[in-house]
């Protein structure tokens, strides 16, 4: 996971935890289901980009065993 990529799922957590209290605090029920939606989102980017890492490592491992050969 690039850098940007870990800071924009962090930023898109953090408002939706914002969100989601600011429509707690005010009862206001569709803000909170945006934070509670923005928040999931930056979980799937988080996993999505953390398979990504894990597959780019997987092939750097086949890449390098070849190399050996």
């Amino acid at each position: 996971m690039s850098m940007d990529d870990k800071i924009g799922a962090k930023a898109d957590d953090l408002g939706g935890k914002a969100k989601e209290a600011a429509g707690s605090l005010t009862g206001n029920e569709k803000l909170q289901n945006e934070g509670n939606a923005d928040q999931a989102k930056a979980g799937l980017k988080e996993a999505a980009e953390n398979v990504k890492d894990a597959l780019g490592g997987a092939a750097d491992k086949v890449k390098n065993a070849l190399k050996k050969d």
